[in-house]
């Protein structure tokens, strides 16, 4: 097994994309639960520096505020940025539901570099129109990430073209982990982090960059009782693969983690919890209701976990910070999360 990613990988990730990904903001929110509905919503920006956070406050990290309407940007840019010219000009290649593939591909444009991806034939029309936006060629194949990367691999070769893995790859995690790094910065108190977890590559960066910067943060990551990849895995001592899943949350719906991002979460992330089919969809319905945010589902099952006091958080080692990695949802499937 390759070593894990460095905190000076992080940071020079974060030097790299500087340019290509926004540095997110937190937002406070109303305390969800029962009784959030009728709480008021509250709107405290925070900015880099150190901050008079309420010890009882909850932060989302507001990634669907990304160029492409989710993290990936962050692990994608950082990858292809660092190509050499012959392979730029050749192109690159990725496997993806959706969120990864709109990063490549923006990515890509921005480095001048062609792009292909291979989406699966169930990904939402809105990740798929999205990747042609970018001028990305994009190729339906199955309807599982094996499937995808099995198609992905076989182009390349064919093609000459360099893959860029959605999660499972260190230059991945490295520029996912910036994400960590802003929230040290912005919420230097935090005592929680909740964070999404597919295949791995944010829970592993976001876990490196919080443990090795400050290891007394609790790290949680959440993952649709759907799709329990890593929990299964983290339960066997190793990386197993699902017969199947099925959730809403279809960033979320990986089969198996990948070897380097499951290392990094045994070391890094302090607990996997999972949430109910349910709880992601009013928790979509209920962040749009009370902090006027659009997410995702997959970026939604963080705040979830917290309303349903998922992982041990204690309000009293500090703030809990949420991180909603994405808002590109198809507004017919919106409008029923909301109740419209």
């Amino acid at each position: 097994m390759e070593p894990l990613v460095t905190l000076d990988e992080i940071r020079a990730a974060r030097e790299r994309i500087k340019n290509a990904a926004r540095f997110t903001p937190l937002i406070e929110v109303a305390w969800p639960g029962k009784s959030a509905a009728s709480s008021p919503p509250a709107f405290a920006k925070a900015t880099a520096g150190k901050q008079a956070l309420k010890p009882s406050s909850l932060y989302v990290k507001c990634e669907n505020f990304q160029p492409m309407g989710a993290f990936k940007i962050r692990g994608a840019f950082n990858m292809i940025a660092q190509l050499s010219k012959d392979a730029l000009e050749r192109g690159v290649i990725t496997y993806s539901s959706g969120n990864h593939g709109q990063a490549v591909a923006l990515a890509a444009k921005m480095l001048g570099a062609p792009a292909v991806i291979v989406m699966p034939t169930t990904a939402p029309a809105v990740k798929v129109e999205g990747c042609k936006s970018y001028g990305a060629q994009v190729i339906m194949e199955g309807t599982t990430s094996l499937h995808r990367q099995a198609r992905a691999e076989k182009e390349a070769a064919e093609r000459g073209l360099t893959i860029v893995p959605p999660f499972d790859h260190r230059m991945i995690i490295a520029g996912q982990g910036t994400t960590g790094l802003e929230i040290l910065e912005q919420c230097p108190d935090v005592g929680t982090v909740f964070v999404p977890v597919g295949g791995g590559g944010l829970a592993s960066g976001v876990g490196a960059a919080i443990k090795l910067s400050k290891p007394s943060v609790r790290v949680i990551a959440v993952e649709p009782q759907g799709a329990p990849k890593m929990s299964k895995s983290l339960a066997a001592g190793h990386p197993i693969t699902l017969e199947s899943s099925a959730s809403i949350a279809d960033g979320l719906m990986n089969l198996r983690p990948g070897n380097l991002t499951f290392a990094h979460i045994q070391k890094f992330v302090d607990e996997v919890v999972t949430v109910s089919e349910q709880d992601i969809a009013d928790t979509v319905g209920w962040l749009f209701r009370n902090a006027r945010l659009v997410v995702e589902p997959s970026g939604a099952v963080t705040t979830a976990a917290v309303a349903l006091g998922l992982g041990n958080a204690d309000l009293s080692k500090g703030p809990i910070v949420a991180i909603i990695t994405g808002g590109n949802v198809a507004p017919e499937a919106f409008a029923k999360y909301i109740g419209v």
